[in-house]
């Protein structure tokens, strides 16, 4: 994503923005004396609002902000033993400082048609619409994951239905660009996190909330083009170039995700009605969220334990919402059924990490391993598991193209940016981070990495190449929301969707499936990596730890016919 500037300061004062029950805003808090902090405070289950507001008062805190539907709270305590005394306290899971705990990886940059016919008049016929379809894009010839999860071909049939919606929980998107503008829903687009000038820098705006349709980060913006760009002759195009996107800003500008407004936006997500969530972060501080790992303080553990049900109830209460959830795998390069020794937690504050052996029967990658959640490894052109990709029986659902810099070995390709995922992105990170000029020129040293195509009326749109598990699950989150596109019918607050278990039920089922390679133990030691990055691929052809189901399919996915669609 685009700068990462890390914390340096020891606590955040800063005001958070609190949905309540009703879905509005609370106003923003300040801190009211040195001597008091922000945390958010999980309830315990079958508490009701009343009981924990007590609770939290009689541990020391004031509630400045609620969000009934998961028993989530703002409050303002004291900064030392807050913590402990709510850990202690019957009524309430714990609490945890409101810090970053979670971030989008970081970029690794280097520098038959007969039966085709059938089943798009059979889903006319379902949808009383014929679906649309689409073309091809000028530069979608460098987008590689598109013909390898079949979008190319899908979007002959079905390009997706303008009804569903997918909700971008990211650093925010840049509805500026032309390729998104398009499809860009203003009326569900809604930011949940202000900026924290300790990590995003000075505030753009007054009010240090940015305006929907902004993202000074990057990440988001790239993640929606993935997922659905328009196919109007101009850039590129999206695996579902026909959906409607969401912007559901859970992140910060600098790339942290703090428990706070990734919970609110799921639960937007939930109450108006979105089809599907993409979530391409991972939580931290902690690499892993565990219940009582006897390396962390009690105050660690107490932090942990809140944020593991936080994120539970969150993505629980918006997958019987009808929220079909997607989440990145992470880029350990670990199978996170065999985690190794976390040696990075805390990475807040700085310097503070120390070696936490990892059990994984207490202890979750989030959201990722969190309920409901499919959760999506990473592929090169090859086919074969990207490097840096985190694997495992237990964690993968599916595998999609999330590009590998060093795949290729031997060939021309080798170590090209090619081998990664291009995508749009914001002009004004792009100049940030010195690869465009203050005149919107792409520097000649980024000519093959960056990318700049202005339409008729004077309008210009911004690419570049990222990788990563983060540009993995918008490729598959573009796949369901074609399955939705496809399969669904008259339900729901929007009058259209399909229910998250079908919707997983055709992913699944029409995914290409993939053996595991021979031997199934992959070293990378070839393309520079340590040994600490060699994998073993467990399971069989239908379903393995590299590729889950297998490699999502858009094509296979919007013609098949479902069981219950015979019934």
């Amino acid at each position: 994503m685009g700068f990462n500037k890390r914390l340096t300061g020891a606590a955040i004062f800063t005001a958070t923005l609190t949905v309540t029950a009703a879905g509005l805003m609370s106003a923003p808090a300040s801190a009211e004396s040195a001597a008091t902090t922000q945390y958010t405070v999980v309830s315990a289950d079958n508490v009701s609002v009343a009981d924990a507001t007590a609770a939290i008062a009689k541990a020391g805190g004031k509630v400045i902000g609620t969000n009934d539907s998961v028993g989530m709270f703002t409050v303002l305590a004291p900064q030392n033993g807050f913590v402990e005394k709510a850990a202690a306290t019957p009524q309430l899971v714990g609490a945890t400082h409101q810090v970053a705990i979670g971030k989008a990886p970081k970029k690794d940059r280097p520098g038959d048609i007969e039966r085709e016919a059938q089943q798009a008049a059979a889903a006319a016929k379902k949808s009383g619409t014929k679906p649309a379809t689409a073309g091809m894009d000028p530069l979608d010839d460098k987008l590689w994951g598109l013909s390898a999860v079949k979008s190319d071909k899908a979007r002959k049939v079905n390009a997706g239905d303008k009804r569903v919606t997918v909700g971008i929980l990211d650093t925010g998107v840049d509805a500026s660009n032309p390729d998104i503008a398009p499809n860009f829903n203003w009326a569900l687009s809604k930011n949940f996190a202000p900026d924290k000038v300790d990590i995003d820098g000075p505030c753009e705006v007054p009010s240090c909330l940015d305006p929907v349709g902004t993202d000074d980060g990057g990440h988001g913006t790239h993640v929606a083009g993935t997922i659905g760009a328009a196919a109007n002759g101009f850039g590129v195009s999206g695996v579902a170039p026909n959906v409607s996107l969401v912007e559901l800003k859970g992140g910060q500008d600098s790339g942290y995700f703090f428990l706070e407004p990734v919970v609110n936006a799921l639960v937007h997500a939930a109450n108006n009605g979105i089809d599907v969530v993409n979530m391409s972060f991972y939580v931290d501080p902690w690499l892993y969220n565990c219940t009582a790992n006897p390396a962390d303080s009690p105050a660690a553990q107490a932090e942990q334990r809140t944020i593991i049900k936080g994120m539970f109830r969150a993505l629980t209460y918006a997958h019987f919402k009808g929220v079909t959830l997607v989440a990145a795998a992470g880029n350990n390069h670990e199978d996170e059924g065999h985690p190794r020794t976390d040696i990075s937690s805390p990475d807040y504050p700085a310097d503070t990490a120390y070696d936490r052996p990892i059990d994984n029967r207490s202890c979750w990658d989030l959201p990722t391993e969190g309920p409901f959640v499919i959760g999506v490894s990473a592929l090169g052109p090859s086919l074969n598991k990207s490097d840096y990709s985190n694997y495992g029986l237990e964690n993968i659902s599916v595998a999609a193209p999330g590009g590998y810099f060093r795949d290729g070995l031997g060939t021309d390709t080798y170590r090209t940016v090619g081998n990664e995922i291009l995508s749009t992105y914001p002009k004004k990170v792009l100049q940030e981070e010195g690869s465009v000029d203050a005149d919107g020129n792409v520097l000649p040293e980024f000519a093959n990495s960056v990318f700049k195509q202005c339409n008729a009326a004077g309008q210009c749109g911004y690419y570049t190449y990222l990788q990563g598990t983060s540009m993995a699950s918008p490729h598959a989150a573009g796949v369901a929301a074609l399955i939705v596109s496809a399969h669904g019918s008259k339900q729901g607050r929007n009058g259209f969707g399909l229910e998250p278990w079908k919707v997983e039920w055709i992913l699944y089922s029409s995914a290409a499936a993939h053996a595991c390679p021979t031997p199934r133990t992959v070293s990378y030691v070839n393309v520079g990596r340590s040994p600490e990055f060699d994998a073993t691929c467990e399971g069989g052809t239908q379903f393995n730890g590299f590729y889950g189901f297998g490699i999502v399919d858009a094509y296979a996915a919007v013609t098949t016919h479902a069981w219950w669609e015979h019934h």
